[in-house]
């Protein structure tokens, strides 16, 4: 009996559209052609098809929603057999731009942002879709751009060209306004105590820093009118089965740890109505390229910060200084870029959401998702021991606890570094990023890489293998 794996003919099917992606069949290529190269005319997202929707689109607030006063949720509705209780204080009630609660079934103030035939930057709609067609969708070359820009000008019965080169049309992307969120920079040197004619490369380097600012991003995604029909304002638990009690659990804000959260932050009474906007976290060109690579999300990931990567020579790499130096680089970029989320994670800002309306908005630091040594990096944890408990790195299922930033103060009040580091693996010369962010602390937000740990970790590595 032959026990190798069957051998398939793989057939390449280019992409028209002028992206390098290949596909073995032609259902690949209809999915990708639907999510990535759709005329944009097409990408506005219209509401569910259900019965729950009313006659003017709207989405109607299921009977078996519970909790939360009036305020309606007009997310998709769970099936019809389930039951949803939302939070009953953090519950996202609509507002003015003010802050003041508005009363049950008010409706969306008049939208206070440009009409939509108003494509300036460019001259109209059709100027727009063509930068979207060469720019995003064809990715196309700027010596071609100016070649068809220049047939286009050769044909008298065309008219003009809406661009005179690719350099102008560059430039009218970027006077874009509408949906962007600029990139910014700080740089990053080496700040210890320099010994006489120390002329070590690292320590006399600048390291630049390109981020875009989170809480600009956070607005412009829950203003986006895509997600109008698929976002929760509050942490919710669902229950179904056939007794209608059995906990469920569907998306991010039913799980547990949006509702604890939400029970932490309520216990200031100034937040009572808030929305919960947690800011879910991921690093590692793994992600970045799976997260970004395909437009299935509609910006519901954005990237917002480049992070420096210093080497250095042969004789420095290994020094216990430099590596330090290094750890201390990511996490105070990290600390950096994220303090603009600060001020809104205490005290509630009025912010517009996708169904129009206003709510006070309450930020936290979410989940972060990476591998095992991004994991580490983040935890400031020695490699081979767990992130988020203490258990001895030579027997992971014996005896341990949670790890958690007050056991890590502890640490430092009981016991000398190299106890730190060899007993219980903790890297004592950094101090991981959350310290200081209210109701963050990374041993809990470190959530598995699916890729790594869960495919290719769990099942191919120890299963199959």
């Amino acid at each position: 009996m032959d026990r190798r794996r069957p051998q398939f003919k793989r057939r390449d099917i280019p992409c028209p559209f002028g992206c390098p992606r290949k596909f073995a069949n032609r259902s690949g290529l209809t999915q990708h052609t639907n999510a990535i190269h759709r005329p944009f005319h097409q990408r506005a997202r219209s509401p569910a098809r259900s019965s729950s929707a009313g006659s003017d689109g709207s989405r109607a607030s299921s009977r078996n929603y519970q909790g939360g006063g009036d305020v309606e949720h007009p997310h998709t509705p769970p099936p019809e057999s389930s039951q949803i209780k939302f939070h009953p204080r953090l519950n996202g009630r609509p507002c003015n731009k003010h802050g003041n609660f508005l009363p049950p079934g008010a409706p969306p103030p008049p939208p206070d942002h440009a009409p939509p035939d108003d494509f300036a930057p460019y001259a109209e709609r059709a100027d727009f879709d063509l930068a979207d067609l060469l720019y995003r969708r064809a990715q196309m070359s700027a010596g071609h751009i100016d070649e068809l820009m220049q047939n286009w000008a050769s044909r008298p019965s065309a008219g003009d060209p809406p661009f005179a080169n690719h350099r102008d049309l560059y430039d009218t992307i970027d006077a874009t306004e509408i949906g962007h969120v600029p990139w910014e920079s700080f740089n990053v040197s080496w700040n210890g105590e320099r010994t006489p004619g120390d002329e070590t490369p690292w320590k006399n380097q600048e390291y630049t820093v390109y981020f875009r600012d989170p809480r600009a991003v956070l607005k412009l995604q829950v203003s986006n009118p895509d997600f109008k029909y698929e976002m929760d304002f509050a942490p919710k638990r669902v229950f179904g089965g056939e007794d209608g009690k059995s906990r469920e659990y569907m998306d991010f804000m039913s799980g547990n740890w949006a509702w604890h959260q939400a029970d932490i932050i309520i216990q200031d009474p100034a937040t009572d109505g808030a929305t919960f906007i947690p800011i879910i976290l991921g690093s590692d060109k793994t992600t970045v390229s799976v997260a970004t690579g395909q437009n299935e999300g509609s910006n519901a990931v954005t990237l917002i910060g480049f992070l420096p990567i210093p080497k250095t020579d042969r004789e420095n790499q290994d020094t216990a200084e430099f590596r330090t130096f290094r750890r201390n680089l990511f996490h105070g970029s990290l600390r950096e870029i994220l303090k603009s989320l600060k001020p809104g994670m205490t005290t509630p800002e009025v912010i517009p959401f996708a169904d129009g309306h206003y709510r006070r908005a309450i930020y936290g630091l979410g989940p972060y998702i990476a591998d095992y040594p991004e994991q580490v990096l983040l935890a400031c944890i020695v490699q081979g021991w767990c992130a988020r408990c203490d258990a001895s790195s030579k027997d992971l299922d014996g005896e341990g606890g949670r790890r958690s930033h007050a056991h890590t103060d502890a640490l430092f009040d009981a016991f000398d570094h190299k106890t730190m580091w060899d007993d219980y693996g903790v890297i004592p010369d950094v101090i991981p990023f959350t310290y200081g962010f209210p109701r963050a602390d990374i041993h809990e937000l470190l959530s598995p890489d699916l890729l790594h740990q869960v495919i290719k970790g769990t099942f191919k590595d120890h299963l199959v293998a």
